[in-house]
């Protein structure tokens, strides 16, 4: 129930840090509440995955330290249990938080989060109609303008639009009609009725029944270039051996150790927290410093791993921090289970 408490309480706190920092899109895109609670709703699982070692390592600290404080740790010792006996609930626990995290690394977040770029994009771009007001010039990017007399649905009418992005071909356009059509690369309008002015080289002056206009606010492709998160397991372990560049595969062994490495820190924090309380509960006078030695063993330990998570950048920096995970967890464990 703590670990429960613990993990709903700094979960919220997240996802609200993430509703203010996204604030944006209600208020230069127009999306609905709905859909901007639905989009921040797909980074839950992500937020999970990240803090639930340290969910698990507090709970577990809260609880068992109030078995010491009450003298029942001592209890069951003179009763003949062992330290591993005392400690073996807690130790069931942290191995299911690690299966539950890391069904979350390899499966659910990779999934959620290439829905959340999906999304995103869709409602900065793929939605920007929603962002043209009737009788009002709207500024698409930076250099683009439209004027629109009226919106009905994707469709409008007395458009005008201005692009002057790019200095070497200025161009203005008047239409009667258009029609907003989503694209792979965003938005494109598709005008009637029309003429067009350009400048470039030279001026340019003519009319049509019909233009097809790319607005090119942004290439999804672009914005969405190697999102590490969103990758699935198989394609990170393809990248891993074959990646175009030394960045991009220095990204998918960081995500890669995440996903696998860092589900053991479930039970690494786990072991390393009960063997010094219950260790020092069992002294002639008892450690009131234990909880905070816990405590600062924990951030030891996570900040040696992420940082050799940060510096890899090769196979073998791979395989030495998988070599000292394991050898971590083994002595966790052994100094837990020694009598």
């Amino acid at each position: 129930m703590i670990f429960i408490m613990l993990l709903a309480v700094l979960a919220g706190l997240a996802w609200m840090v993430q509703i203010m920092s996204m604030m944006k899109f209600v208020l230069n895109y127009g999306v609905k509440i709905s859909s901007f609670f639905g989009l921040t709703a797909l980074m839950i699982p992500f937020i999970i995955s990240i803090i639930i070692p340290f969910v698990t390592f507090i709970a577990i600290i809260f609880v068992y330290n109030k078995l010491i404080s009450d003298n029942e740790v001592t209890v069951m010792a003179s009763t003949g249990l062992s330290p591993r006996q005392i400690a073996r609930p807690a130790m069931a626990f942290a191995i299911i938080m690690t299966l539950i995290h890391l069904g979350l690394s390899i499966f659910v977040v990779p999934s959620t989060q290439t829905r959340f770029y999906d999304l995103q994009w869709n409602l900065r771009y793929g939605l920007a109609h929603l962002k043209l007001q009737e009788s009002a010039f709207t500024e698409l990017a930076s250099g683009l303008v439209v004027y629109v007399d009226k919106v009905s649905g994707y469709d409008l009418s007395q458009v005008m639009l201005s692009d002057m992005r790019n200095k070497q071909s200025e161009m203005v356009i008047f239409a009667e009609k258009g029609k907003l059509v989503a694209t792979t690369r965003g938005l494109s309008i598709v005008m009637s009725n029309g003429s067009i002015q350009g400048r470039g080289d030279m001026m340019v002056s003519g009319t049509f029944d019909t233009f097809d206009m790319d607005l090119n606010v942004s290439d999804r492709g672009g914005m969405n270039s190697y999102r590490v998160r969103s990758v699935s397991t198989g394609q990170l372990l393809r990248d891993i051996f074959d990646s175009p560049t030394a960045k991009r595969h220095r990204n998918a062994l960081t995500e890669l150790a995440t996903r696998f490495l860092e589900p053991l820190m479930n039970i690494i924090l786990a072991a390393l927290c009960l063997a010094i309380l219950l260790r020092s509960s069992l002294l002639r006078r008892r450690a009131s410093f234990a909880p905070a030695l816990a405590v600062l063993a924990m951030a030891i330990v996570m900040a040696i791993f992420m940082s050799a998570m940060n510096m890899m950048t090769s196979l073998t920096d791979l395989g030495i921090l998988a070599l000292g995970v394991g050898l971590t967890l083994a002595l966790m464990v052994f100094a837990l289970c020694r009598k």
